[in-house]
């Protein structure tokens, strides 16, 4: 079997990005071998794709670390050929071949059969929904209710932003937007924020160890100095939900919220979520999760324009999900 791939080269003068006809002894270990419908475009992908991105082991690479499609093949009972799949995380993309190729092969427990999703919600989703939907979820496990107050999400036009502010305003919870971008306002309002406003802190505001109580919880894809006003300005009792670092690794921060006002900070990982719980809550985006607004989410391009789109993604001028489109798109 030959198929088209697009492999991340590295070269004396940097990643190379080529479009390559490959057999199927270039793919990797596993015993499902998907036909991948779709991918997405993600930060991590960008980063596989830069110089001293720190994301990828060893070249050459196949990235893409989310895939979506039917399986091909398999050697392993639980899944079967035609059965719709959403595989992500683990090694996928970063030290497993991964989802901007027309055929991928993965181990099994790293698949998820998709009900209730096609395809292509899925990679509308993706990580970054799939990220949105744990940090909702632990915040909910923490024991945030509607009536608590306003939940604050960060960095809301992108991946994980987006989706936040979908689900929570879907839920019921008054929803408020942070970003600074000019204009999002329709659009961020359109998918559930009660209201939008600029990063945190605003320009020139002091960073304060407690700071005027406003959020019952808050769900954070920024970290860094916005990550430390949201802790100090956070409820008593509230929860902070953390999965990003755009705003720096630095938490410029005291114990004084976590000891003072029991404040709880949730790291969110969907790397190496067990895959049980990872279809567990795969079934609840289909259902009680599931964003309202998944059209408006969505931008699309082919796979061959997904160099130039990982560069948008990069500079931040990317918003939503931009879903890459496999099948027949070579």
């Amino acid at each position: 079997m030959e198929f088209q791939a697009l492999v991340a080269h590295e070269t004396d003068s940097g990643i190379a990005l080529i479009r390559e006809v490959v057999g199927d002894d270039f793919l990797m270990p596993g015993e499902v071998t998907i036909k991948v419908h779709f991918t997405s475009a993600n930060y991590k992908d960008g980063l596989a794709i830069t110089p001293g991105g720190g994301v990828v082991r060893n070249y050459p690479l196949i990235p893409g670390i989310d895939l979506t499609g039917e399986v091909f093949t398999s050697t392993d009972p639980e899944f079967a050929p035609g059965d719709l799949v959403v595989a992500h995380g683990y090694d996928i993309g970063v030290a497993h071949h991964g989802g901007f190729a027309e055929y991928a092969r993965v181990p099994a427990e790293w698949v998820v059969k998709l009900e209730g999703l096609t395809p292509r919600e899925a990679a509308t989703l993706g990580t970054a929904g799939f990220t949105a939907a744990m940090s909702v979820q632990a915040l909910l496990d923490h024991g945030l209710t509607p009536s608590a107050g306003p939940v604050l999400v960060t960095g809301a036009t992108g991946g994980v932003g987006t989706v936040a502010v979908d689900i929570l305003g879907g839920l019921g919870f008054e929803v408020i937007a942070s970003t600074g971008k000019i204009g999002a306002t329709e659009l961020l309002t359109t998918l559930g924020a009660n209201s939008v406003i600029g990063r945190l802190p605003a320009e020139g505001e002091k960073l304060r160890p407690l700071g005027k109580a406003q959020w019952a919880a808050a769900v954070d894809s920024v970290g860094g100095q916005s990550l430390a006003h949201i802790l100090s300005t956070v409820k008593y009792g509230g929860a902070v939900a953390v999965s990003g670092l755009t705003g720096g690794t630095d938490l410029p921060t005291t114990v004084m919220p976590f000891i003072l006002r029991g404040v709880s900070l949730l790291g969110i990982d969907s790397a190496h979520m067990p895959i049980a719980a990872r279809r567990e809550l795969w079934a609840r985006l289909a259902k009680d999760l599931k964003p309202q607004h998944l059209s408006l989410l969505e931008n699309y391009a082919p796979i061959t324009e997904a160099e130039s789109v990982l560069h948008s993604v990069l500079d931040g001028t990317h918003s939503g999900r931009t879903v890459l489109g496999v099948a027949g798109e070579f």
